[in-house]
């Protein structure tokens, strides 16, 4: 976990390594309790100071484009292994109000459970908000997250990458749920269950839910040679 630091010194050193008219930022999507969330971080120095944007930073000359993003996705939650894809590169010339500065867009897909996130390095808080209270956020990081949503409403129809925001074991119910909260829509809970079983994509489980105050629900984990098949080949996932 890098710690957040106040040193001119060490920021110097990042400004002289780093590319200085390109920067990451990253939309990251959570999932918790049936809510699909955004985190957000603000600043805590700059012209941007106080206010609230995606978490993203600044290219090292010597690193690619994914192995920065991964880099800095790293920073904030202290783990790697995340599924992480590049949206596009975001340009207008007033973009940025001091310069010209390019952004490369990506979007990740987490499991909240498995991440302790902090703000860390130029960040004061860090904090997920639902996607339909979002605030004003700071240059055109708002547009950036609206073409997310789009793009990751179109993945999850061709690919089962939403499993990327689930815990490991999860009922129908909290899958259907979570793709209710991505696309948007009010599906049918028999409608959904015939179809996501004919796909033969879940393993079901010889358990149930604990510690619930209603009926408890079998539990199901995804078939990871399935699911490999399908993220690679493609599906339709209609209703």
């Amino acid at each position: 976990m890098i710690k957040k630091s106040t040193d001119t010194e060490s920021v110097v050193l990042v400004e002289q390594s780093a590319m200085n008219a390109i920067t990451i930022d990253c939309v990251i999507f959570g999932f918790d309790n049936g809510i699909l969330e955004v985190l957000l971080v603000q600043h805590a120095e700059g012209i941007s100071k106080g206010k609230w944007g995606l978490p993203g930073g600044w290219i090292k000359k010597k690193e690619s484009i994914d192995n920065a993003a991964h880099r800095l996705l790293g920073e904030l939650t202290g783990l790697d292994n995340i599924y992480l894809e590049q949206l596009k590169a975001f340009g207008a010339p007033d973009r940025f109000p001091l310069r010209r500065v390019i952004t490369i867009g990506y979007y990740a897909l987490i499991k909240r459970e498995d991440y302790n996130v902090k703000a860390g390095f130029t960040a004061a808080d860090a904090k997920w908000y639902r996607i339909n209270e979002i605030p004003n956020l700071i240059y055109d990081h708002n547009e950036i997250l609206d073409y997310s949503l789009k793009h990751l409403r179109n993945r999850v129809r061709q690919a089962p990458i939403g499993f990327n925001l689930l815990p490991e074991k999860f009922t129908l119910l909290q899958l259907m749920h979570l793709y209710e909260e991505i696309l948007g829509v009010e599906m049918d809970k028999s409608n959904f269950r015939r179809k996501i079983l004919h796909m033969k994509l879940l393993l079901a489980l010889d358990e149930k839910q604990q510690d619930v105050s209603h009926r408890a629900a079998q539990l199901y984990k995804f078939d990871s040679e399935i699911y490999t098949k399908l993220t690679q080949k493609g599906f339709n996932f209609e209703f």
